[in-house]
């Protein structure tokens, strides 16, 4: 009887899967926070100076068009990203390599069918937690099998907080000063982002486009060292592909009919409830907990995002 419950149940060890090292998991982690954390502020500075640009022309004592987005406190945003590091520390490959190719599909879909008000600042948005996947499992495939692997993931990380430092200190620089500055004209920094802000938008969504290009690849290598024989990949592959097709066609619709940030919650559930039935029946019981602890990931990225949200629905901006 014990052996029995044994074998149907799995260990704790086995719902883990560590399958490197914690350390080196940890610091792929780390990257994907702060490929996250530069994400958000680079867009918090685009929507705050665009929509006070949008918002010059108001005359004194009268209601801006636009509330810009809000400032987060230095607590708040070094929690969700110990948070972040964590939960994608947890997160194995194999499920990160799912959450990117399902991401990269819906995004391929929406360029091609998004032509509504600010889409690509809400694809920016949703993209947070796919976009810490996309970073986790690049850096996995990439330092596969090296002998110092360590010593790399530590150097991408120290390079990766250092980024992340300087888009935070532009981040509170801008929104503490920016409005002084851009009227008095006498800070270098806040003179280029009020005449090349708008181009901030057109090189995240370049940046975005690399990095899940080269994070599909890894993604699908990933996913395939797992399968023996053609056959047992496509017995993986062909229920994996109707899934997404549906998801992404069902959540296309679903924002076009509800196309304000209210429905990126929504959207979340659908589409990782999915993904979540589909391991059930075809993945195994370390990728259903990985696919539960996304659902906190995708929470904890959205739920501090909605100023964002709201920001890129009601600001109508040219993409460029």
């Amino acid at each position: 009887m014990l052996s029995f419950l044994s074998s149907t149940f799995p260990t704790l060890t086995g719902w883990l899967m560590l399958e490197t090292n914690p350390l080196d998991q940890f610091l792929q982690g780390a990257v994907g926070a702060c490929g996250i954390v530069v994400l958000c502020s680079l867009l918090r500075v685009y929507l705050f100076t665009e929509a006070h640009s949008t918002d010059r022309d108001v005359r004194p004592g009268e209601k801006p068009k636009h509330s810009p987005v809000g400032r987060r406190s230095g607590l708040t945003g070094a929690l969700q990203f110990w948070v972040l590091a964590g939960i994608l520390s947890v997160v194995g490959p194999r499920v990160a390599s799912l959450v990117v190719l399902e991401f990269s599909l819906r995004a391929a879909s929406a360029r091609i069918t998004g032509s509504r008000k600010g889409f690509e600042e809400q694809l920016l948005v949703q993209s947070q937690f796919s976009l810490g996947c996309a970073l986790s499992c690049s850096l996995h495939f990439l330092h596969e099998g090296a002998p110092q692997r360590w010593l790399s993931l530590s150097i991408a990380a120290a390079l990766s907080w250092y980024l992340a430092g300087l888009s935070g200190r532009l981040q509170e620089h801008v929104m503490a000063l920016y409005r002084l500055h851009s009227s008095q004209r006498y800070c270098g920094v806040c003179i280029g982002l009020l005449s090349s802000g708008s181009s901030i938008l057109p090189y995240l969504c370049r940046a975005l486009f690399l990095t899940f290009a080269v994070a599909a690849v890894a993604a699908i290598s990933t996913i395939n060292q797992n399968f023996l024989s053609a056959s047992e990949a496509l017995r993986f592959w062909t229920p994996l592909t109707i899934c997404y097709t549906l998801l992404v066609v069902y959540m296309q619709e679903e924002q076009h009919r509800q196309p304000s940030g209210n429905s990126a919650l929504h959207t979340v559930v659908v589409r990782l409830g999915g993904l979540l039935v589909l391991m059930l029946t075809v993945g195994r019981w370390a990728d259903v907990l990985h696919v539960l602890v996304c659902f906190l990931g995708e929470a904890t990225c959205l739920l501090l995002a909605q100023d964002i949200l709201d920001t890129a629905t009601n600001v109508s901006i040219p993409s460029g």
